[in-house]
């Protein structure tokens, strides 16, 4: 069942995205022939006064379809209500209302989520946690005596408050300190235990003890008081959400060989969705935002095949004054539809490869 929820989170939010290209169009005039959730064979068909609704086998994507773009279509070329016929201005409505829309969903979703079942807070307790050791076996902190569960609770003689600012404290001093010993205090469930660690120095000549760092504290949910509260509160995270994922697609660009392997696929996204269903499904609200955010930022990336990239064509149509050969941008759509689903199929297939139970098989 968590599987299924974690599928339908992510069907909803192709929809939510079809349908701002969906309802941008109708509302202009604009001839629409085509609906469709999924990609593949037909499973449920119903034909509109216009348009066809379609759900499709596999709902890893969805389209609108115009017919600007279908041979057997019975609009005449010169219909002004065809897509290509429209002023600049009215086809950029449409290309980028599905981001628009994956947006807004975005920040309904957080006000619902934190004035109903409320939004997780974390209750900040002194010093920073140890979820994993990189390394059991070979890395620094294993050999100094860290284990996973533990809290750091000093380092160098210096407290970790019960703050936001522990962790990133704690990791400077790590990062400043390479081929250097650091003492630090530890508590282990009960138990208080000093040792000493030294950082070894990475490529980047920063410290790194490998570990997982994560801020110590106990999440407790909070919901609003009020329903100005809910979008004012809601508002602070969606901002928060877009930030941080904004600063996440820098980091992939800019550093893409080490983050590379970041970038998760629909598989994946399920996989982690499904996780949070099955431990605390209040949190879905909050995992589809961060999904809608994540879509909306990537569809508006200038990428052939993209909305962003669709966007680019429109943008030099109007510096311009005409647009550019059709078969110079089927061209270019092309290609990247074939690179994009080329990525799509490695995503899949090394995601499914890394499932837990599909490991289990060999």
């Amino acid at each position: 069942m968590s599987v299924l929820a974690a599928i339908a989170v992510l069907a909803l939010l192709i929809v939510v995205h079809e349908l701002g290209h969906f309802i941008a169009a109708r509302s202009q005039g604009i001839h629409v022939n085509r609906f469709s959730l999924g990609f593949g064979p037909t499973l449920l068909k119903y034909q509109g006064k216009e348009t066809e609704y379609a759900v499709r086998a596999f709902p890893l994507g969805g389209y609108v379809g115009f017919p600007d773009d279908d041979p057997d279509s019975k609009i005449p070329p010169n219909d002004p209500n065809l897509l290509r016929n429209r002023p600049v201005l009215d086809r950029a409505i449409v290309i980028s209302a599905g981001v628009i829309a994956n947006l807004i969903f975005a920040y309904l979703l957080l006000v619902v989520q934190i004035g109903t079942v409320g939004a997780p807070q974390l209750n900040f307790e002194p010093g920073v946690l140890v979820p994993a050791v990189v390394s059991e076996q070979t890395s620094v902190a294993a050999q100094a005596g860290i284990k996973p569960g533990d809290i750091i609770v000093s380092v160098d003689g210096k407290e970790l408050p019960a703050s936001q600012e522990a962790l990133p404290y704690l990791r400077q001093v790590i990062q400043a300190h390479p081929n250097q010993s650091l003492p630090l205090t530890i508590q282990r469930n009960s138990e208080t235990v000093s040792l000493n660690v030294t950082p070894e120095a990475g490529e980047d000549g920063k410290g790194r003890i490998g570990v997982q760092l994560a801020p110590n504290g106990k999440v407790e949910r909070q919901r609003a008081n009020n329903i100005l509260e809910a979008f004012t509160t809601g508002a602070n995270e969606f901002q928060r959400i877009v930030v941080l994922t904004g600063q996440g697609f820098v980091q992939l660009i800019s550093n893409f060989s080490q983050t590379a392997d970041q970038v998760a696929g629909p598989v994946k996204i399920v996989e982690i969705g499904a996780s949070i269903a099955q431990s605390d499904a209040g949190n879905l609200f909050q995992f589809a935002a961060l999904i809608s955010v994540n879509l909306a930022l990537i569809n508006i990336l200038p990428l052939p095949a993209l909305d962003g990239g669709q966007l680019a064509f429109l943008l030099i149509e109007g510096l311009r004054g005409k647009p550019l050969p059709t078969h110079i941008q089927d061209g270019v759509m092309q290609t990247g539809l074939m690179l994009l689903l080329g990525l799509g199929i490695f995503l899949i297939v090394r995601d499914t490869a890394n499932l837990e139970w599909v490991q289990k098989l060999f």
